[in-house]
């Protein structure tokens, strides 16, 4: 069977086909969570932050020693860190879709549906930034060495690099969020926000992973490699700063006990592989999935 390969002009197309609809679906279904989250009604004291299952110390003895109201203040500080780390990302990402889109053609989709993406952005950073807040938690940051890889990348990162990172974050938070958004156990504000944020983030992937197949078509093995190492370097900084050290101590523990039974935690170990399950099978599709790589990955269990 004779395989057909798109010609360039028609690989274009294409993604601008793919990005009007996107943009069509922005017109259709977006939100302002200013409006959607219900912001003055008192937090219930027996809501978690996120689905307990979720927590970091979930299934380990700690948990089970651990009082209601500390696994409950635990939960609300881990999805607060967790917060902040999109927020840091989402920061990150802005700045990425922006260089990308420097005096490209302003009349295309895909250049209206990346500005539609960083509009999309500072409206998420704002709402988290507002939960935190509403929660009564103040910042969590990443490590000072975290925060200055950050600028390099942010920086330096490009085509499918830059879209490669960004989709790693996306990605790892929406399995989490479509949990959270049907959590019963659950913050309102916690279930809205994720409701809007996986909602919105959808199309974000699918325009991040269309980048993606556009940047690296025809690429060299060694560039596959160099980019395959680098989005691994950015997959490894986002997930090992998504949760703060800081939050055990917030909750009332022995930090150095917390963090170790945290680390040695087979439970959320297995639900972070299979949250990113998806992305590794898209990573190995465009020949993303090094053995380098894949020791990244194994050191965060993303597989």
């Amino acid at each position: 069977m004779t395989t057909l390969t798109p010609s360039p002009a028609s690989s274009t197309a294409d993604t601008r086909d793919a990005s009007q609809r996107l943009l069509d679906s922005s017109a259709a279904l977006s939100y302002d969570p200013a409006t959607e989250v219900d912001w003055d009604t008192p937090l219930d004291p027996g809501h978690y932050g996120l689905n307990p299952e979720w927590s970091t110390l979930y299934g380990t003895g700690l948990w089970e020693e651990m009082s209601e109201a500390q696994r409950v203040t635990l939960t609300r500080h881990e999805v607060a860190s967790i917060m902040s780390t999109g927020i840091w990302f989402e920061m990150i990402l802005q700045q990425m879709v922006l260089r990308d889109q420097y005096c490209t053609d302003y009349a295309a989709s895909d250049f209206q549906f990346a500005l539609t993406e960083i509009a999309d952005e500072c409206r998420h950073s704002i709402m988290f930034a507002r939960a935190c807040s509403t929660m009564g938690i103040p910042a969590y940051f990443p490590t000072k060495a975290s925060i200055r890889l950050g600028r390099g990348f942010k920086a330096l990162a490009s085509a499918e690099v830059a879209y490669g990172g960004i989709l790693v974050a996306e990605e790892v938070l929406d399995v989490m969020q479509r949990d959270w958004m049907r959590g019963e156990q659950v913050l309102p504000i916690v279930r809205t926000t994720s409701k809007i944020h996986v909602v919105e983030e959808s199309r974000h992937m699918k325009f991040a992973r269309q980048e993606m197949r556009e940047r690296i078509a025809g690429a060299r093995p060694a560039r596959r490699k160099t980019s395959a190492l680098v989005i691994a370097v950015a997959a490894h900084l986002i997930v090992s700063n998504m949760v703060n050290d800081g939050v055990y101590a917030a909750a009332g523990l022995d930090p150095e006990r917390a963090l170790a039974e945290a680390r040695a935690n087979e439970h959320h170990h297995t639900l972070m592989r299979s949250s990113c399950a998806h992305l590794m099978e898209f990573l190995d599709e465009l020949g993303l999935l090094t053995k380098p790589a894949l020791r990244l990955y194994q050191r965060v269990s993303m597989v």
